[in-house]
């Protein structure tokens, strides 16, 4: 198993080298996204308060997040996936998926948050905290919505607009969380306020992982 993901995960990579740009186009939408925002505020004299400029954040990285997972799925044909089928086992190529998904969209984070501090200021009190939650973030996205990916790219069709109906309100309760700890962060406010938050994020990425490895081989031999 674990050498079936490592392989997979290595053309991953491969594919993603070959394929600039995709991965430019993620990273100019993140800069561009960033820049926008700046000359907003910029027009209106100052910095964001701390509310807006956490609320923004999110929602650029939520919009990250389904831009960059989407393709994992869909620019595979169905031959290809047939062709994975009779060669690794279903586990592995969702744990593939997820884990490169996840080291993605970390990169892509904090990347995100060197952009946003850099153009519309640096409000965070409490940094330790916030870049945990942010990669936290991070991996939940990456692993509800490679599972996302998946559903819809079995369902055929529309599968990017599919996913961001499905995946949506699966991330909601996600964000609330998210949004929450880091404006603890931003508050500087004991990190014990922050711990229940934390562990229902982590249990919530479990879970979902979980679920992903038990349901995935049901919906890849569909």
């Amino acid at each position: 198993m674990l050498r079936e993901i490592t392989t997979l995960l290595a053309k991953d990579f491969r594919l993603e080298w070959r394929q600039k740009s995709a991965l430019g186009g993620l990273l100019l939408y993140v800069g561009s996204t960033v820049f926008v925002c700046f000359l907003s505020f910029s027009l209106r004299g100052g910095q964001p308060p701390a509310p807006a400029w956490n609320a923004l954040l999110w929602v650029i990285l939520l919009f990250a997040a389904i831009n960059a997972v989407a393709k994992g799925f869909m620019q595979e044909s169905p031959g290809q996936r047939l062709y994975y089928y009779t060669l690794v086992r279903p586990q592995a190529i969702i744990l593939a998926k997820m884990l490169y998904n996840a080291l993605l969209l970390m990169a892509v984070a904090l990347l995100g948050l060197f952009l946003y501090t850099v153009f519309l200021g640096n409000p965070i009190q409490d940094a330790p905290l916030f870049v945990a939650n942010l990669l936290l973030g991070a991996v939940g996205f990456a692993t509800t919505l490679t599972l996302v990916s998946g559903i819809a790219a079995k369902a055929g069709g529309n599968g990017a607009t599919l996913m961001a109906v499905l995946g949506f309100p699966v991330m909601v309760p996600m964000l609330l969380l998210l949004i929450k700890v880091s404006k603890n962060a931003l508050d500087g406010l004991d990190r014990s306020v922050s711990d229940q938050s934390l562990l229902t994020l982590l249990a919530l990425n479990m879970l979902v992982g979980a679920l992903s490895y038990v349901l995935f081989p049901y919906l890849w031999r569909g």
